[in-house]
């Protein structure tokens, strides 16, 4: 029980602190200025009207979109190699792998055994593949997108690429314990983590939409928990060691959050940045210009 115990409280700390975050993430927006303000202050600093024009620029909004996915892929790509220089090291995080391994080994019992690998089906191709399908039917049936199966495809399958790829480069061997159930290829990263983290998270993304602020968080804390939960499994079977957990959790995220910038964020079809730039283009040039039929209708 007190393997079990170790695993949900992986979970509930984790959905925990994403729960806080975007919980109060709302909270830091942009300040509510009046239009008339800001139309006195372009007037008076004309670099300031050059910035503001840039930012209507469709290809500039873009080029912010692909600059947000750069900068999430390089944070994710630092956090596995800070994690990849610990094992190297013996230091760091990598110095509980052992005592962490150690001590499931000792504390398995056949109950928390097969409670482990149950929920460690939910992180393996199946289970990923199942719970992305039931969620993209019950997506497309309330708010239908034909993107909707494209990007859950590519995020939820994709990862299985990347994950792969950084197994081949790295070559780590698996712990040398206790092993309680069937794996493949090599230790870092966990694939199990990965198609957790990046699966879980796109299924949130989509059954947010539409919805409160606090549902959405709920909804992120639930799947970023989940995936902790799925990533604590893999260590208390033995078949993986902590960092190696750590490091298929961020990998995970950062492709989730790299899919889900190209897909254009919350109107799910590649190239919306632009298209939302072009229409608050077309809105900002008709306040400032009406059509000539607006402006005799405003003609006494």
């Amino acid at each position: 029980m007190l393997v079990i115990a170790c695993v949900v409280g992986a979970g509930l700390m984790v959905g925990g602190a994403v729960r806080l975050v975007a919980g109060r993430w709302p909270a830091v927006e942009a300040p509510r200025i009046p239009a008339e303000t800001i139309i006195s202050e372009v007037d008076r600093h004309p670099r300031l009207a050059k910035a503001v024009e840039a930012r209507r620029d469709p290809t500039r909004v873009t080029g912010l979109a692909l600059t947000v996915a750069v900068a999430v892929v390089m944070l994710g790509a630092a956090g596995v190699g800070l994690l990849l220089e610990m094992v190297r090291r013996h230091d760091g995080l990598a110095s509980f792998d052992l005592s962490i391994a150690t001590f499931a080994a000792h504390h398995a019992t056949t109950t928390s055994t097969h409670f482990l690998r149950s929920l460690s089906l939910l992180g393996g191709t199946s289970g990923v593949i199942v719970v992305a399908v039931a969620v993209g039917i019950v997506e497309y049936r309330r708010l239908p997108s034909r993107m909707i199966p494209i990007f859950l495809a590519v995020c939820a399958l994709g990862q299985f690429a990347v994950a792969n790829l950084i197994k081949l480069m790295v070559d780590r061997a698996r712990p040398a314990v206790d092993q309680l159930t069937g794996f493949a290829s090599t230790s870092f990263p966990s694939g199990h983590a990965t198609a957790s983290a990046a699966t879980f998270a796109a299924c949130a993304f989509l059954l947010g939409r539409r919805r409160s602020q606090p549902t959405k968080a709920w909804l992120a804390a639930g799947a970023a928990g989940l995936a902790a939960m799925v990533a604590a499994t893999r260590v208390f079977l033995g078949v993986h060691w902590f960092t190696d957990v750590l490091a298929g959790l961020l990998v995970g995220w950062a492709w989730f959050a790299l899919c889900s910038i190209a897909f254009g964020g919350r109107m799910l079809h590649f190239g919306a940045p632009v298209t939302a730039a072009e229409q608050a283009e077309a809105i900002a040039d008709d306040s400032v210009n009406p059509p000539a039929a607006t402006r005799a209708a405003r003609t006494p």
